[in-house]
């Protein structure tokens, strides 16, 4: 019997039945309604906001929250199949529902007041109520530590100022998780969009995540309720377990659009007759796409136990860099691949490795560059911090 040219190690054998059926329904969606419409959105510059009531009714918000909250409760590996498949569509798709779902919604749950999750928590999964997450400043975004945005107590209030820049879905949120230093460490706060002094602006120019929105972040004396802080964390380890559940995505993400590079490659190069054969008769060709097919394969096996770690409470930050710096370096390195076989046509939106590649180069560099991730695995390996 034939192998699967995109699961050559029979993944979704090891895969329960609800698992294959989340991959199942978020791909046909990621057929149906995404790649119709994402390579002339991407050449749009604009986000298909009308997308969001649909990934919502698919339970894809928050879909690792209770069901208490209006979330699908599923496990680990599902969410990360969920991601898997929204970027075979594309990175902006999946970087949206990434954000809600673990940069807002897990802040909320794991740091916030039962009340705050009452509040928050069932309109974000129903996608009425949008959210981002305030971290990276204009300075730099590797060493948070270093953070200029800053609260201070004021009476019942906090009063907020600062910035924060390159932040997805910054321009239609309607709730911030916004970090900021106090006298008591790095807090969490909820800064609601119409609070006075609280600006977003788009960053437009963008070769990368171009159906995605990406906001700068301004707060000028905001004036935010003590009610509104996150009040179960302190210090830097609250934004980064933020980012570790974000970044847990990201490694299932990259294999989506792997995958996506590899099929176009595969079809453009058994259609395309050069020298009276196909292109994939070329051996050259073959031994690039065989070598797609090897490192999809790693990526899979490596993001899976991954996924199994983390369902079992045994995941540690490092596996998820290892994970993030192999599988998106995997995905970058294919999608350049796949478009230079494309040839000239490779060049173009029509096809989706140029896009891909683009998107990753986003996705390489957020949620922890390629070097802080090595450099947390060599941290790992020798107990020195070389940052």
């Amino acid at each position: 019997m034939a192998l699967h040219p995109y699961d050559l190690y029979d993944i979704r054998s090891m895969l329960s039945d609800e698992e294959r059926a989340v991959q199942d329904t978020v791909a046909r969606f990621t057929d149906e309604r995404v790649l119709p419409i994402i390579g002339k959105a991407f050449d749009e510059g604009r986000f298909p906001k009308e997308l969001v009531s649909e990934i919502a009714e698919l339970g894809l918000l928050g879909s690792s929250l209770p069901e208490q909250y209006g979330c699908a409760g599923l496990n680990s590996v599902s969410y990360g199949l969920i991601c898997q498949e929204l970027e075979r569509g594309d990175s902006g798709i999946r970087s949206f529902v990434s954000v809600q779902s673990s940069l807002c919604m897990y802040p909320i749950y794991a740091y916030g007041s039962e009340e705050h999750r009452q509040r928050w928590l069932p309109d974000m999964a129903a996608g009425k109520a949008i959210g981002c997450f305030g971290l990276t400043e204009p300075h730099g975004g590797s060493d948070p530590a270093n953070m200029k945005t800053h609260a201070k107590r004021d009476g019942s209030d906090w009063v907020v100022n600062g910035s924060k820049m390159w932040i997805t879905n910054g321009n239609l949120a309607d709730v911030a998780i916004v970090w900021a230093m106090t006298d008591d460490g790095i807090q969490g706060f909820q800064i609601e969009k119409d609070m006075p002094g609280f600006t977003a602006q788009e960053i437009k120019h963008k070769m990368s995540l171009r159906a995605s929105v990406t906001s700068a972040l301004f707060f000028d004396n905001v004036r935010v309720p003590e009610s509104n802080r996150l009040p179960n964390v302190k210090g830097l380890k609250g934004p980064l377990g933020c980012l570790t559940q974000a970044r847990y995505g990201i490694t299932w993400g990259p294999i989506g659009a792997a995958i996506a590079c590899l099929d176009e490659a595969l079809r453009y190069g058994k259609d395309r007759i050069l020298f009276d054969r196909p292109l994939t008769a070329n051996q050259a060709v073959q031994l690039k796409l065989a070598d797609m097919a090897r490192r999809i394969t790693m990526a899979q096996l490596l993001s899976l136990q991954l996924g199994r770690l983390k369902d079992a409470g045994k995941m540690q930050p490092t596996q998820v860099s290892l994970a993030k710096w192999n599988n998106v370096r995997m995905a970058i390195d294919i999608a350049r691949e796949a478009r230079d076989i494309l040839g000239g046509a490779g060049i173009t939106t029509e096809h989706c490795p140029i896009r891909h590649a683009l998107n990753l180069e986003s996705v390489i560099t957020y949620e922890g560059t390629e070097t802080v991730h090595q450099l947390v695995v060599g941290r790992e390996l020798t107990g020195i911090n070389a940052f």
